[in-house]
């Protein structure tokens, strides 16, 4: 199965958009503090600081993803539960960015989150929990959960 090279596809995915999210906001902390833009009165300085601060802390969230997505195709195993958990909320906000790419950017933009989401989905669902529990060749039944033995039955009694 493809299971490794969407999960390198992946990982190689989030550590772009997060270096594009870190220069995307970078860039429009610059444009507010040079052009001494303000809203609602607020300092254009803290404007500009929390664009910074904003797009570092998503960049690095969005990192930390791509990193769990990378030891998930380098050691070919399904991540952890706190890793999945990541994951997954990483799914949630691509799909909540799709919708609202639609509206305010474009069809294109929607694609491309959707495409992410794809990603980062497939890679949840090819990993199976149950196939790394039963060790690395899935227990001989390809990861199924195996059914609980009947007991064992003696033949009964017949009554004249």
């Amino acid at each position: 199965m493809a299971r490794r090279p969407v999960a390198w596809v992946a990982a190689i995915v989030l550590f772009a958009e997060a270096l594009g999210i870190v220069f995307l906001n970078w860039f429009l902390g610059l444009v507010v503090d040079h052009q001494e833009m303000s809203l609602a009165g607020l300092d254009p300085r803290a404007m500009s600081i929390g664009a910074w601060v904003a797009g570092g802390l998503f960049g690095l969230y969005l990192a930390l993803c791509g990193l769990v997505l990378l030891r998930t195709a380098v050691s070919d195993r399904a991540p952890g539960g706190f890793g999945r958990i990541l994951l997954i909320s990483v799914a949630v906000v691509h799909g909540l960015l799709g919708a609202f790419c639609v509206g305010l950017v474009g069809w294109l933009a929607f694609v491309g989150m959707m495409v992410v989401l794809g990603l980062v989905v497939l890679t949840l669902v090819a990993y199976d929990r149950h196939e790394n529990a039963n060790g690395a060749d899935g227990g001989g039944n390809g990861g199924a959960a195996t059914p609980p033995s009947a007991p064992a039955s003696s033949p009964e009694p017949t009554t004249p």
